[in-house]
């Protein structure tokens, strides 16, 4: 096995042009080495999957050509595969044919995922679909049952895909995109991201930099390969250091956690991140004789990414897992997003987290302020890019300790929305600086994310943060599962076209939030905005079957900590919370299938007023349809009839 050894090149020794020279690079210096390994799932005895340097060069010379040959040629191209190595060398193979790569889920007969790819290959205008032979005859039938553009298919798992002598480098500049990254859709429906190759390069630089990565790094994960963070941080910066990426599915980490943490000590992976809700399902699902098996010593770096990040869990997984020996200073809490092409800040590596516990009533009317009430992680400094906090809907900067709407001007701001100027023109300024639409606040140059301003909950001049509202319900009681709520504001009190004026109003309120402490009391004449909560309910869990103490329990932990009504809580069954790929929860989307009367409640109690903005209802097995708000004091009213299921 070589030995070769990658030094980063300094602008003195010249700079690669493109991410494709950079993989080339590594296949030449490092040809017999593993690039990548992948666990199938353990239950069926089925052996690791190796791929080596030479090996993923040769596999997407093939493709390049059946690119070539097919005329796909700087033109985008959607890659449909399932976990595993055939996915690197379908995106290498674009790379390398000077196509545009597209990742996306795989569709399967879930609606709302097959009208996502549908929507991504129009969008996008592939050119052609990859994916793999037991996937390929699937995806031609579904390709010829709906109103789609023709494309050809082409299984990337064959050996005899094109002719990988005839390859010939392509003519690639920096700013010809790399690939297309579509949005994951939190408060809208997803768009594509362009990401040059200058975009990348500049972001894995800053990747590097941040983390301390080096040439033949270990880097481990389970986040699907259409992820920002699966992508770029665990597939791609390993290919940009000349590491080894080792990869299991989203399925075998979600069936079993502890496979993530047996993988880490098993490679001896060094740089392992995810959402938030993946280390509490290890707290949550470890037991303590897996525990006991356990080696975390080799991990140094576990980037959480989520939005925000939460305080407790830190200290709960480093409680938990320091016997295996995890370091504390190993969490490392960044914040970034597909339109900066992944990192814009990160903590110090090799430090502990900023935890801050701050006034919860001045956080509410935009301040940070030293107090009780609330607990925030910081996600550290700007990584290679300017971070700025401007209010809301004016653009004017505001001070360190002021929440306003997060700002991002840097090398890593991608190009925009493909083929959508009207969305990049929304987001985009001509001055560089990007609005993310995210809200935050800086205090000695650390950034604290606070929430979206899309999903401010604007009650009585409050600003409340739907996490915490959700976080609330979700400690009062264990069948709550926690991450798989969706709080919202709707407004009642208008007439005509009541669930299409309701969501209006409500967008109208949220979009507008101001952070400072002359925010809309969300309240004019005879309207009025009400809280809602859809819960996801693990029905094993309920004690007697009561779900109405449960709806009870939610309500009256909001209440206690808020002190604002309650009254509206619908309890669902799991999965059906919306959620992004990276685990954020589609609020918006839980607020649409709200109004239209698309949810089917295992139980739920709603105001009548509210109740008078839904569409058509489906029939359920348990409903409340008594008016149950909370009183000012957040004790709720325990008196209404209810109905058992």
């Amino acid at each position: 096995m070589t030995t070769a050894s990658i030094t980063p090149r300094t602008p003195a020794q010249g700079t690669p042009r493109t991410f494709t020279d950079v993989v080339r690079e590594r296949t030449d210096a490092l040809a017999e080495r593993d690039a990548f390994v992948f666990l199938p799932d353990d239950g069926q005895g089925s052996v690791p999957e190796h791929l080596t340097y030479a090996g993923l060069d040769r596999r997407a010379r093939g493709i390049a050509s059946w690119l070539r040959e097919h005329g796909a040629v700087g033109r985008p191209v959607l890659l449909l595969h399932p976990p595993g190595t055939a996915f690197v060398a379908a995106f290498v193979g674009c790379l390398y044919a000077g196509s545009v790569a597209v990742p996306a889920p795989l569709p399967t007969d879930q609606g709302q995922q097959l009208a996502r790819v549908a929507g991504i290959l129009r969008d996008s205008g592939a050119s052609a679909v990859l994916s793999t032979g037991a996937y390929v005859p699937l995806l031609e039938a579904w390709l010829a049952s709906v109103t789609l553009p023709r494309v050809r298919c082409l299984a990337t798992d064959r050996e005899d895909i094109g002719d990988p002598t005839s390859w010939r480098a392509p003519d690639t500049s920096p700013d010809d995109l790399a690939f297309l990254q579509y949005t994951s859709g939190s408060t809208s429906e997803p768009k594509g991201v362009m990401v040059t190759h200058a975009n990348l390069l500049a972001n894995e630089a800053a990747i590097g930099r941040w983390a301390g990565t080096h040439e033949g790094m270990v880097v481990g994960g389970w986040l699907p390969h259409y992820h920002d963070l699966g992508l770029i941080g665990h597939l791609l910066h390993s290919l940009y250091v000349g590491g080894l990426s080792v990869q299991m599915s989203p399925l075998s980490f979600l069936k079993r956690p502890r496979r993530w943490l047996e993988m880490i000590g098993d490679y001896r992976v060094e740089g392992s991140g995810a959402p938030d809700f993946a280390y509490d399902l290890c707290l949550r699902r470890v037991t303590d004789e897996q525990l006991a098996r356990l080696d975390l010593s080799s991990w140094r770096c576990a980037p959480n990414g989520a939005e925000p990040v939460r305080a407790d869990t830190l200290r709960a997984f480093v409680e938990r897992f320091s016997p295996a020996g995890l370091r504390r200073e190993v969490f490392a809490p960044c914040y970034g997003l597909a339109e900066t092409t992944l990192l814009v800040t990160g903590a110090e590596p090799a430090t502990e987290p900023t935890i801050r516990t701050v006034d919860a009533a001045a956080l509410e009317q935009g301040v940070l302020a030293v107090g009780e009430g609330r607990t925030l992680a910081g996600s550290g400094s700007a990584r290679d890019c300017e971070v700025r906090i401007v209010a809301p809907g004016t653009g004017v900067s505001l001070a360190d300790g002021l929440v306003g709407e997060i700002w991002v001007r840097g090398p890593s701001v991608t190009a925009g929305y493909f083929g959508n100027e009207a969305a990049t023109a929304d987001c985009f300024g001509a001055d560089g600086w990007l609005r993310t639409g995210d809200l935050g606040v800086l205090d000695a140059g650390e950034l604290f994310v606070t929430g979206r301003l899309k999903e401010v909950i604007v009650l009585a001049g409050r600003n409340l943060y739907p996490h915490d509202i959700e976080r609330a319900a979700q400690s009062a009681d264990p069948s709550l599962t926690r991450g798989a709520g969706a709080a919202f504001s709707v407004r009642s009190g208008r007439t005509g076209g009541a669930a299409r004026a309701a969501r209006a109003a409500t967008e109208a309120v949220v979009s507008t939030a101001s952070t400072a402490s002359t925010a809309s009391k969300g309240a004019v004449g005879s309207e009025r905005e009400h809280l809602v909560l859809v819960q996801e309910v693990r029905l094993a869990a309920v004690r007697g079957g009561d779900l109405r103490a449960v709806a009870t329990a939610a309500q009256s932990a909001i209440g206690r900590e808020f002190a604002v009504p309650a009254g509206n809580v619908v309890l669902v069954k799991p999965g059906t919370v919306r959620r992004t790929t990276s685990g954020k929860v589609r609020r918006t989307t839980m607020r649409d299938l709200f109004l239209d009367g698309s949810l089917t409640p295992l139980y739920e109690v709603l105001e009548p007023a509210v109740r008078d903005l839904l569409g058509d209802t489906p029939d359920t097995a348990a409903l409340d349809t008594s008016d149950t708000a909370t009183p000012s004091n957040g004790a709720p009213d325990t008196t209404a009839p209810g109905v058992s299921s």
